[in-house]
């Protein structure tokens, strides 16, 4: 088979290995089937990454189902499922706690997309080896279409998690959203359908600003600090001034979520935080516990992700066209 290999700064190539095959009957091989690169694939192929290449790339896809072991029993051949990005038992304390990302079952930070945690391969590739396919594996369900959904792995999960709890516990919050791809596109619709009474998107972009706009956001290039003005922030640049931004915009007791993904060191205005009682998280994130509640988001027709995917490519051009600038493209098979 096939695997999707980052090789060199915006440089990526087919490389050939072989097939998965099962090890124990928990575990199942999939195809993807509807693949898209992350807002943190992005990064790694312009070159900052942590993580020297060569490298199977991709964490975020729908596939299918083409075998299972004797023991799995929530998915079955030729199932449209979700893959979430890391790999996890469901079973050892960090996953009965929600903590997937964390699994003591496997080493630290195991993913599908990057060599950190052991080789686990990327969802770019032709088959791909899922462990513990009743703990991993979400089903698609019926009416979803796996281009809209392809970003279920993580983005839009991930996405779901930042502003969904947080406006459950703050009907009507005010949201900022700083960023620079699709996670806050998905945060401004998701943020819109779930009841924020203000929805502030900046982005230096102007296409991704008007589709923030179409989401009923309101919109900016830039903005200075605005004392007290939200109460929830979300920052996904991975830059840390922006982040500094993000959390000078605050309430008392107010909430940041940082999806960035800060390859790059920066100070934090660590006293106003202080004074203002500012709650900031910086994770990546435990998305397999919120696949379902994203997916049931997606199915209500409340929201509408599709709008975010900016190009549907198809399999083979993937060498060619995931080093190229589009906000989020879907890679689909024809033959899946």
């Amino acid at each position: 088979m096939r695997e999707l290999t980052y090789v060199a700064r915006h440089t990526v190539e087919w490389r050939e290995g072989p097939d998965p095959k099962l090890r124990t009957d928990q575990e199942a091989i999939v195809t993807p089937v509807a693949a898209t690169s992350c807002d943190v694939d992005s990064a790694i192929l312009a070159g900052h990454g942590f993580v020297d290449p060569p490298f199977a790339l991709g964490h975020e896809c729908v596939a299918r189902v083409v075998e299972t072991g004797d023991a799995v029993t929530t998915v079955t051949p030729g199932d449209l499922v979700v893959v979430p990005w890391s790999i996890n038992c469901g079973t050892c304390d960090h996953c009965g706690a929600g903590l997937t990302a964390h699994c003591t079952a496997v080493p630290h930070m195991a993913m599908y997309g990057a060599p950190i945690g052991g080789s686990w391969g990327g969802l770019f590739s032709d088959l791909v080896r899922v462990p513990w396919a009743d703990a991993m594996l979400v089903p698609l369900p019926a009416g979803l279409d796996p281009v809209a959904m392809a970003s279920a792995s993580d983005n839009w999960s991930l996405s779901w998690r930042l502003v969904a709890p947080h406006l459950k516990n703050k009907p009507g919050a005010r949201v900022l959203v700083v960023a620079r791809g699709s996670i806050g596109l998905y945060v401004c619709d998701i943020a819109r359908a779930l009841g924020a009474s203000d929805v502030l998107y900046v982005d230096p972009d102007p296409a991704h600003r008007a589709l923030a706009e179409s989401y009923g956001a309101r919109t900016a290039e830039t903005v200075e600090p605005v004392r007290h003005g939200f109460d929830l922030a979300v920052e996904a640049t991975g830059r840390v001034d922006q982040l500094a931004l993000a959390v000078k915009c605050l309430a008392p007791e107010g909430i940041c979520e940082s999806a960035g993904n800060h390859f790059r060191p920066g100070e934090l205005p660590l006293l106003d935080m202080y004074l203002t009682g500012v709650t900031l998280r910086v994770a990546r994130d435990n998305v397999r516990g919120h696949i379902p509640d994203a997916l049931d988001l997606a199915l209500s027709g409340t929201v509408d992700p599709a709008r975010v995917v900016s190009h549907v490519i198809d399999w083979e051009q993937l060498p060619d066209a995931l080093p190229e600038k589009h906000l989020k493209p879907v890679f689909v098979r024809t033959d899946g």
